[in-house]
């Protein structure tokens, strides 16, 4: 992929995040029930709907992950966009799988320790978010040809997510709307750390 839509493709990304960093009320706009299919919630699967809050009925929100550490991850995961698939690969040069992919942006997260599979990542890390709550930085989980998670992504905003999705194809970005992706989620996970509350951070300055 050429240098110039990289940084183009950075910088549309970044963007909203760096709204999001000066306002943190704000919110990505809400998608339709008709184009988004229920999570999954088969017996005994990762899939667990989040506790309503007593008397409003609705799903608990997860707290606002780091706006500052979303854009690092999400800026490493666009600057290899292109990368051919390898099974088992974690860098640049020698190619991503879906889970190698994901440890390579989240490095330098200091909070943040990924074990290496993608089943591994959802069955014990990081917060569980409705899909209707995802933000940019946040893991999504899918099942492919399995009755279990064997997939990961990187959500980046507007429906949208980056990852490497098999043999012969490269890292790419791709969206929730497809049917095929509808089909196959399973769980969404947020394993940034949370965004300290500006209040918080002048008193300890």
């Amino acid at each position: 992929m050429r240098p110039f839509f990289k940084t183009w493709l950075t910088i549309c990304l970044l963007l909203p995040l760096a709204a999001h960093a000066t306002n943190r009320e704000q919110r990505l706009p809400s998608y339709s029930s008709k184009h988004i299919s229920a999570p999954y919630t088969k017996k005994g699967s990762t899939a667990v709907k989040l506790a309503p809050h007593r008397g409003t009925g609705r799903i608990a929100a997860a707290v606002q992950p780091s706006a500052r550490q979303s854009s690092n991850v999400l800026s490493r995961a666009v600057n290899v966009l292109g990368t051919p698939y390898r099974w088992g690969g974690s860098s640049p040069s020698k190619g991503f799988d879906c889970s190698g992919l994901v440890k390579y942006a989240f490095n330098g997260i200091e909070e943040v320790d990924l074990p290496r599979t993608s089943n591994a990542m959802a069955s014990g890390h990081g917060q569980k978010v409705d899909r209707k709550d995802l933000k940019p930085g946040d893991l999504i989980f899918f099942n492919i040809k399995s009755r279990r998670v064997n997939h990961v992504a990187i959500y980046l905003g507007n429906d949208r997510f980056i990852h490497a999705p098999r043999t012969g194809k490269s890292v790419t970005i791709d969206t929730l709307n497809k049917p095929y992706w509808q089909n196959h989620y399973v769980v969404a996970k947020r394993v940034l750390p949370a965004e300290q509350d500006s209040t918080l951070r002048l008193s300890q300055r």
